[in-house]
């Protein structure tokens, strides 16, 4: 199971969220995510409302009004090697996208099964 949120300033064209979601969601399951566990939301926040340092720690370039914080959250026990492999795949299809993975921060949250209830309140790994 994995919960993706994209935090972007405004204004951000629908094509502009596509792409980035669907690089997401494509290296997620290539990591081992199931094609049908797509839970996306994009957070598209005013200037005022999304503050980032533009070079914060070793930036190549200075982030700019593309900038994009990923957060995903999925259940624990992925190893960093995975997350490693995981994060090359996302970048590589970003740039395909046209998107500056130099833009692009990710922020893993992991969680234990039990923490997951689909629908109806029923904790199936509990």
């Amino acid at each position: 199971m994995s919960r993706v949120t994209a935090t972007v300033r405004k204004p951000k064209s629908a094509e502009f969220k596509t792409r980035l979601l669907d690089a997401v969601h494509a290296a997620l399951v290539a990591s081992g995510v199931p094609e049908t566990d797509r839970f996306q939301r994009v957070l598209e926040l005013e200037a005022a409302d999304f503050r980032y340092d533009p070079s914060y720690p070793d930036l190549s370039s200075p982030r700019g009004e593309d900038f994009v914080l990923i957060e995903i959250l999925w259940s624990a026990g992925r190893s960093v090697k995975v997350k490693k492999k995981l994060l090359a795949d996302l970048m590589q299809r970003l740039e395909a996208q046209g998107l500056d993975p130099e833009q692009v921060m990710v922020c893993f949250k992991e969680t234990t099964w039990e923490n997951w209830a689909f629908a109806g309140g029923r904790l199936i790994h509990a």
